[in-house]
């Protein structure tokens, strides 16, 4: 390799169609293909959109990977890929794949109550709400000219929210440690702009306006784990991204996500994978260690 090392996670900005509403977007299978040939974008490469994805497939089945879990979608399930999160489709199976995907832009409604990390398959009647839901706001979405423009992005605001919520009720997530609150929030907000900056969670409490005890009663209550578990698990995913994807160094690594020295990033890794971070790109792309 040269030293002028291009990673091939490709970092995807949020451009919808022209005919859009501000925010969020609807498409099928086959325009998701048409966009990502217009914009040179391989959709079976790993790919790191800054927005969304909120996928339901009528006709499957569709595989899917996200951040190293492979997913099959049959007919009737809906998958939410989040924003920063690295996914990959498998092209070959969208030619005989019906479906719809929305997406939008973090923030553009209220509150995201879905934290599924799987397929969810909505049965009965909430099969039906779900897909009452869907098709209200697709309807909406294709009804662009009939009442003013800032009306109709708040009427999808709304709709796009019935839905998640539908959804959230339709499947919950299993054994949810408890309610996430605004500590939480602000914490998982933090963390996610900051983890390679800061590896200290007394540096958060800090910039936050929290005591270290604080955060880590609010993030045990809403996932399970102390603040630091939650931290170190969001550093540890980064680098795996950049292990298996890219063909960056582990010293090149080390430096990306603020580790002082490679041993330490070597150190950490080890520890909480149980693989040196060569081993685990070895193991991960399919290649036995030597």
């Amino acid at each position: 390799m040269g030293k002028n090392r291009q990673l091939s996670v490709a970092d995807v900005a949020y451009r919808p169609s022209l005919s859009a509403p501000l925010g969020m977007d609807v498409l099928g299978f086959a325009e998701l293909s048409t966009r990502g040939s217009r914009r040179g974008l391989d959709l079976a490469a790993p790919l790191r959109p800054d927005f969304h994805h909120l996928i339901h497939v009528r006709h499957g089945p569709v595989r899917h990977t996200v951040d190293f879990q492979d997913f099959t979608l049959d007919s009737g399930s809906w998958l939410w890929v989040r924003a920063g999160q690295v996914h990959q489709y498998v092209p070959r199976d969208h030619p005989s794949a019906r479906g719809t995907i929305v997406i939008w832009q973090p923030g553009f409604v209220p509150a995201e109550p879905l934290r599924h990390d799987s397929p969810m398959l909505p049965t009965g009647r909430h099969a039906r709400s779900t897909s009452l839901a869907l098709r209200h706001l697709v309807h909406e979405y294709g009804d662009l000219a009939a009442i003013p423009l800032d009306a109709h992005i708040e009427a999808l605001r709304h709709l796009l929210s019935v839905l998640l919520l539908r959804l959230a009720h339709a499947c919950p997530p299993p054994a949810a440690p408890g309610p996430v609150s605004d500590v939480f929030h602000s914490f998982r907000t933090a963390v996610e702009r900051d983890f390679a900056a800061s590896h200290h969670v007394s540096d958060y409490a800090t910039a936050l306006g929290y005591s270290a005890r604080t955060l880590t009663r609010a993030v045990q209550s809403a996932t399970g784990s102390s603040a630091k578990q939650y931290l170190d698990a969001r550093i540890l995913l980064e680098a795996r991204r950049l292990l298996v994807h890219t063909d960056a160094t582990s010293a090149e690594i080390s430096r990306r996500l603020g580790f002082p020295d490679p041993s330490d990033f070597t150190k950490f890794f080890r520890t909480r994978d149980g693989a040196t971070p060569l081993r685990f790109r070895e193991a991960a792309r399919g290649r036995a260690p030597g």
